[in-house]
């Protein structure tokens, strides 16, 4: 939700379209839920289109223990009054893509299938993409295994197929999106601002919240998505290294890793900027301010 609210209402980004994918929920549900978060901030012009329902080798995994049945729970949306596109979403993809008169950046915020999906059936678009910013992964610890973050945990082969896609990538993992904490302050603020919109995402952050020192013991949750979206639009608001980057496909206790070579041990080419620091004043500060633009 707050990726497209930042991405949305930020000036600095013109958003073509929102996709979806099956990962904290059922594709149903994922879909439903960006089609209500368009109607909720007035976004009637943004494309939304649907896109896989699993991983590229056809499982399917859910988080609802952290987002609940919805795959939003807590947050009161109302009824999408903002159609579907027709075409799935790597269709969309390819067709903006091409009309576009200039590089496109793609930011994706949940598993990375459409993504791979797009580079495998439109080779020929790759010159198109400026570069792919992502949130997935981590450099050190995970948190759907020990090792593995979920996005790339759900689609381990599809984050491989864009690691090695020779694109200019950017990654938000764990390690900085960790930093971008709710805290108390910050539901003050959000409350400051007033109005349904603004009501709303706080119903969405206390019910994460809740969900997140359950399972993770952490009492101030983090907001992932949109750190991949501050990075575009703010670059200085991450600090990061350039790192070869690799996923694990095979481990039987580490698959759906991002094995980040942060000293360069192997010799490898980076083929990855990882963000590790993040000035979490001013990502705030961004965040709030898309919330107050579209709550008018």
């Amino acid at each position: 939700m707050f990726a497209i609210l930042l991405a949305a209402a930020h000036p600095g980004i013109e958003l073509l379209a929102v996709t979806t994918v099956a990962g904290n929920g059922p594709l149903e549900a994922v879909t439903a839920n960006a089609l209500r978060i368009c109607t909720l901030a007035g976004l009637d012009d943004v494309v939304v289109a649907a896109g896989a329902d699993r991983a590229l080798r056809g499982d399917r995994r859910t988080a609802p223990d952290i987002h609940g049945e919805s795959a939003l729970d807590g947050a009161d949306l109302p009824e999408p009054a903002v159609p579907l596109a027709a075409d799935d979403a790597v269709t969309v993809m390819a067709r903006l893509l091409e009309e576009a008169g200039r590089p496109v950046t793609i930011a994706a915020t949940g598993p990375l299938t459409n993504v791979a999906t797009l580079l495998d059936r439109r080779p020929d678009l790759t010159r198109r993409i400026e570069r792919i910013v992502f949130m997935g992964g981590s450099a050190g610890r995970g948190n759907t295994m020990p090792l593995a973050e979920f996005n790339v945990f759900v689609d381990p082969e599809a984050a491989d197929r864009v690691l090695r896609c020779g694109l200019p990538l950017l990654m938000c993992g764990l390690d900085v999106t960790h930093q971008a904490l709710a805290t108390p302050e910050v539901f003050a603020r959000l409350r400051a601002i007033g109005g349904t919109l603004p009501a709303t995402c706080e119903g969405l952050l206390r019910f994460f919240a809740g969900a997140y020192e359950e399972v993770y013991g952490m009492p101030d949750p983090p907001v992932h998505d949109p750190v991949a979206i501050a990075a575009i639009v703010e670059p200085d608001v991450v600090e990061c290294v350039e790192a070869p980057v690799v996923v694990e496909l095979d481990g039987a206790h580490t698959r759906g890793a991002t094995v980040v070579d942060l000293h360069r041990v192997t010799g490898a080419a980076p083929n990855a900027r990882v963000a590790m620091g993040l000035d979490a004043g001013r990502f705030w500060d961004l965040m709030l301010d898309a919330v107050r633009t579209l709550a008018r």
